[in-house]
């Protein structure tokens, strides 16, 4: 999809009557604005998500309802965009960070997630993405400033969305331990069991939907700043490691070595007082919603492409 949109712009720049080498008009008294610019720069994110663990108080709810601030996670990234007469963007970004979450972040309360804070899991883990965005600024889509013979505003709010590809490795920590050990090979929901086809052992790397929007501030010729809210939209309810229900705990031994075995007995039921029935088929997750990981973008970046004025 990105070649396709790619080549679209190239075509549409190249085309009679739109020459992307042509200067359009004057930046500033230093500088041309070609069509056609390339801006390279870093990020500086702050990085969070929203699973099964964790949360409010009440009934676990979508979207930030069940925002826990304190979990938010240091991340990073740089990226390389193309943008055609300040109106559209290809981006292609690299972003390193981590989420993480907990059931003891609801200590004190006294209503149905009391349920939540019992269950007693936790998780963190490393996230690495790659993701193809477009980026659309309206003020720049509606109003031909050329045309009109004005100058452009230099801050300018944006649209942007894409698909991305994520990877992610949940763990877990061992009870009265420094431990953390990773979650996906101990199948802690029958992933993979016989017993529950309807489980699959769950992906390690996997497709993502970046949506979100931001401000474009051009601080020179040659440098932006930015600010953008970024949500990807996942088709996995694992990030966690949490999604339906507890199993039996005679299951493990039955599939897994017994090293494993043991480890994921521990791993699957960390309850502070056992109130689910002791042969599986309690509530560990709500299935219903997938997991997301979003991350709030502070960046900087180069401008190529503008030509020095003589």
């Amino acid at each position: 999809m990105i070649r396709i949109i790619t080549l679209s712009i190239l075509f549409w720049c190249c085309a009679p009557g739109n020459n992307a080498t042509a200067q359009y008009y004057f930046y500033d008294n230093n500088y041309y604005d070609n069509p056609l610019v390339l801006e390279v720069g870093g990020s500086l994110n702050a990085m969070n998500c929203l699973t099964d663990l964790g949360g409010a108080s009440g009934i676990g709810a979508r979207f930030f309802k069940d925002y826990n601030g304190g979990k938010t996670k240091p991340a990073g990234g740089i990226y390389a965009s193309l943008t055609y007469k300040n109106v559209l963007a290809l981006r292609l970004e690299v972003t390193r960070g981590s989420v993480a979450g907990e059931d003891k972040v609801l200590a004190g309360v006294t209503d149905i997630a009391k349920q939540r804070f019992n269950r007693n899991l936790n998780f963190r883990s490393s996230i690495s993405e790659i993701a193809g965005m477009l980026e659309i600024h309206p003020l720049f889509l509606v109003i031909d400033w050329e045309q009109r013979d004005e100058v452009p505003p230099r801050l300018s709010p944006y649209v942007v969305g894409g698909i991305g590809f994520f990877s992610f490795n949940p763990q877990g920590q061992v009870p009265n331990s420094n431990q953390w050990v990773d979650l996906q090979p101990l199948s802690t929901e029958g992933q993979g069991f016989p017993e529950h086809p309807d489980r699959p052992v769950y992906k390690l790397k996997q497709m993502n939907f970046p949506l979100g929007g931001g401000l474009r501030y051009e601080i020179s010729s040659l440098f932006n700043l930015r600010a953008e809210a970024i949500y990807r939209v996942l088709k996995t309810d694992y990030l966690d490691d949490v999604s339906t229900r507890y199993i039996n705990p005679a299951e493990f031994a039955k599939n897994l070595d017994p090293a494993f075995a043991n480890l994921a007995v521990i791993m699957a039921d960390k309850q502070i007082v056992k109130i689910t029935p002791p042969n599986g088929g309690g509530k560990r997750g709500s299935p219903s919603e997938k997991d997301a990981y979003f991350s709030f973008n502070l960046k900087i970046g180069f401008i190529l492409g503008r030509e020095r004025a003589r």
